[in-house]
Order: C-alpha cells, then structure tokens, then sequence
C-alpha cells in the first residue's frame, strides 16, 4: 500500500470538501453566527464537518407539513379580517370553530384539502376585545405577537399555577378521571416510570368510560416509552403516536435533532395544561443535577382552543387524520379576568419570531426584568436586549441552575452570563436541582412563559408553545415564584471568581463557538 498516495487523496478530499461546502453554507438563509460556526468546523474537520452538516445542518421538514403550514398562516392571518366560515362567531358563542369554505381552483384533494380548509379557530370579536383591553406599550406587543403568530389575545381566562410536579401529576390524573369526551396529551418526555404509568392508568379508566384519548410524544424524548408503555396503552384503547419520528435511511435527507418539545394537556376542549413540565418523576434524568423544578399553568378560557388547534395540527402531521369535529371546540364560559395570548414556534413557521418577540417585550422594560432558564445559551440580538436594559437602569435578574443536565450547555451559558454581569445584570443560581422553569416577567405588567428555553434551539429548531400574560394579577403570581426561586438561589459574585481558572476558561470560549449549533 503506497501511504503516499493515500495521503494526497486524503488531503485532495478534505480541500474538496472545503471548497464544495464553502457556497452550500454560505448561501444558506441563516444568521452569520451559524454559517460561521459551521464554516469553521468544515475547514478544520472536513470529514466530520460534511457529516455533522449532512445530519444537522439543513432545516428539513416534510412537504405536506410545510404545505399546511402555509395555509394555516392563510386561514390565522384573516384572524383580522372581517370574513367568517361556515360556522360563524356568534356573540353568544364567540369561540366556536370556524370553517373557511374550500377554494376551487386550488385544486386539492381528499382529507389534506380538508385539513386546509378547516384548521383555524375564529375568535374575532374576543381579539378586539383583548386588544382593546390592554395599554397602549403592551397592544403593540400583542399587535406584534399576532402578526408574527397568528393567535389574537383573548381575554375572560382562569389560571393557576402548579409548581410542585407531583401535584401537578395529580391535578392532571383528576382532570383525566373527570374527562367525559376527550383527552389529549402532547409532550417531549413521556416516562415509562411511577409518574407516567399513574398517567396511562388514568387514560386506561377514561376509555373504559368511552372517553377518546389520543396521546401524542416526541420520537427522541419519549424513545424508551414507545418500546414499553405504548403498546400496553394501544392494546386498551388509546392512541399513541410518535412525533418526529427518526428513520435511518433518510437521516441524510432530514434533521433528527427537530424535536417536538410542546407540553400540552387539554381535557373536553375545556382545560389545558401548558408549561415546562413533562409526563415524568421530578429525579428523572442525571442524578448530578438533582429533582427538576417545573411550573405548568391550568388554563379554562379561549385561549384552550388555540392549544386544541395547535394539537390538532401536530396530530395531523403524524397520523395524516384531521379531527375538525365541533366537539373540540366546545362554548367556554370564561369566568376569569386575566388576557392570554398563544404563542406557538417552530422550525415550519417563520424564523426568529419567538425572539423577535423576546427582544420587543424587553425593551418595553422600565424597571424589572426576571427571567429564569435550566439552559442559557442566547444569541446576539438577546443578549444585547439584556445589555441595553441593564446600562439603563432596569434591575434585571437571571436565575440558572447550579448545574444542569448538560455540560457543554453550561460551559457556553457561562460565557454569555459573565458578560451580562459586566454590564450590571444580578446573576443567580438555584442550588437545590435543576430549575427548569422557563419564565420572564416584565415590570409586573407582562410575562413570558411555557416550553422554551433561552436558547438558540428554542429559537429555532425545536417545536415549542409559550402563553403571553398581560394581566398584572397573574404575572404578579409568576413573579412570586420567580422570588422564591431567587431567595433560595446564591448570587454569582459571590459563588464565582471574577476571572475563572484558565482551563475552565478555555472550555468556555471553545463551547461559546459552538453556541450556535448548541
């Protein structure tokens, strides 16, 4: 074997690699930041670089997701508009589902063109009511949220919450047992474990009743669940789907790391339950970082309907069956005074809009900003966001775990949190386990809050649902939280040095070039 010639055709190779690739990222309609990341490991890694791009470079979702994506922004943009469906928004029922009637030169066919025609919900007359409801800082705000989204601010909602997850476990199991239409659940982690088996118990009783209950999880993040619990669950009735399946064969030709991240709850079409927790015991996971901590709000309002609807949809993707039954979407009696607003994000929608959001919410701040995240990886537009804020005077706060479940995240995280602390942000870490409650209050006027985290997969590749609160009572609540976190937290400055051992400091810039593919 002549070393020689293997040699120049390895080398041969990796300059082809380097130079086939160069155009592929460089014209690719991301930000800088990534193409520049990416660029760099193709030119010292050619190899591994094409291979890692092959797999988790490219945004790819299928046709039929990205088609009725499309026309969903269609339908939710006339959300507006002075034009009604079939089935109209009455005021004595302002959150029944409206159906568009069918285009008939569009030329579809079959269960997808119905899907296409009868996905949104309608709550025009509760969208102004909203709007006009709120002061004029925080009607820009939602104005924005709308058009970046597509879901109105509704008002008349109750909610709750539960940041103790085994009560919350036991809040949701009574809802089940209480159920007497529908259940459907959708969640990351589903674990064959105490938690989950007393969930599957429960679904098990409801379809005993005749209750349909369709349960929904991610490929990836429920994995050992599909192989144990699932089949049982099947076998009495219910439903189980995976989401975001990964199939090796078309590993080249679609992202494994897309994952459905969305934790949904929603009972009769009447209550939902949206936040960070999943279907699983509190201790879950790598035993270093300790229990997590969640919050998951209890919804009764209209805004569950905007949560049924993006079910709905995420259930069509994986089962190709369209549920547009008025059943639903049942008349909520909203008894409560706080505005909701739905906020769905994901690769199918248009990019950086959940950060678009993020930075327009706090540079409406004025005194207090308090935000809290198991994983803190921003990207430049938020990060200055935070800066601004602080060099102006407003008293922000950031409150991360000790330590999370992923090292190279913390490494990173840490490069971003040491240089907010230089500009005056209070930044504090939860010692008692993984804190993973994802929420940001504003001036006590508005908050942020659901399943994504700060950071740059949230914003761009995983499939997440935050609520947008305006009303200051409830906000006031998650405030509440957020200081009890902070009173059994431990500030930086005096849990870190100035200026970290060079080793740990080299970690840390190396995670921060990788920060963009994190």
């Amino acid at each position: 074997m002549d070393w020689g010639n293997w040699t120049i055709y390895w080398v041969l190779s990796e300059w082809a690699i380097r130079l086939v690739m160069l155009p592929v990222i460089v014209l690719r309609k991301e930000r800088p930041s990534t193409c520049l990341a990416w660029l760099t490991l193709v030119f010292f890694a050619p190899w591994l670089g094409v291979i890692l791009y092959l797999v988790l470079g490219e945004t790819r979702l299928g046709r039929n997701r990205l088609r009725l994506r499309k026309s969903q922004w269609q339908s939710l943009e006339s959300l507006n508009a002075p034009r009604v469906g079939s089935r109209l928004v009455s005021p004595e029922n302002s959150s029944s589902l409206a159906v568009e009637p069918p285009d008939e030169d569009d030329g579809a066919q079959g269960e997808f063109a119905e899907a296409e025609v009868s996905q949104t919900v309608f709550h025009e007359r509760l969208s102004r009511r909203g709007d006009e409801l709120l002061p004029g800082p925080l009607r820009s705000l939602a104005n924005l949220a709308s058009q970046l989204t597509g879901f109105p601010p509704t008002p008349d909602h109750e909610i709750s919450y539960l940041s103790d997850s085994l009560l919350t476990i036991d809040r949701l199991v009574a809802e089940i047992d209480s159920a007497t239409d529908h259940v459907h659940l959708l969640y990351y982690i589903f674990r064959d474990d105490v938690v989950g088996r007393r969930v599957a118990e429960a679904l098990s009783r409801a379809r005993q009743r005749g209750v349909a209950c369709r349960v929904l999880v991610d490929a990836v993040g429920s994995r050992h669940m599909l192989r144990t619990l699932a089949p049982a669950m099947r076998r009495v009735g219910i439903d189980v789907r995976a989401a975001l399946p990964v199939r090796i064969y078309r590993i080249p030709f679609s992202r494994i790391d897309l994952r459905n991240h969305r934790k949904i709850a929603i009972v009769d079409g009447r209550v939902a339950y949206v936040g960070s927790q999943n279907i699983v015991e509190p201790r879950y996971g790598h035993r270093k970082a300790g229990p997590w901590y969640d919050v998951t709000a209890r919804i009764v309002g209209p805004a569950v309907h905007h949560l049924q609807l993006l079910f709905l949809e995420d259930w069509f993707y994986e089962s190709g069956e369209w549920l547009d039954e008025p059943r639903f979407f049942p008349p909520i009696s909203g008894g409560g005074n706080t505005i909701l607003q739905i906020l769905p994000s994901g690769p199918d929608l248009p990019t950086e809009r959940f950060q678009d959001l993020l930075v327009k919410a706090i540079f409406l701040a004025e005194r207090e900003i308090i935000l809290t995240s198991p994983y803190f990886v921003p990207d430049e537009p938020l990060s200055l966001a935070l800066r601004l804020a602080a060099l102006r005077g407003v008293n922000v706060q950031l409150v991360l775990p000790r330590r999370s479940d992923h090292p190279i995240v913390d490494a990173a995280g840490e490069f971003h949190w040491r240089r907010l602390r230089e500009y005056g942000v209070q930044v504090y870490f939860f010692p008692d386990g993984l804190l993973h409650a994802k929420t940001l209050t504003i001036d006590n006027q508005v908050a942020l809050f659901g399943s994504a985290n700060y950071d740059i997969r949230s914003f761009h590749l995983n499939f997440e649902v935050n609520l947008l609160i305006y009303t200051p009572q409830a906000v006031e609540e998650l405030r509440e939280l957020q200081k009890r976190y902070i009173d059994r937290s431990k500030q930086s400055a005096t849990e870190e040095p100035a200026s970290p051992h060079w080793t740990r400091n080299l970690a840390i810039h190396l995670a921060k070039l990788l920060s963009p593919l994190l």
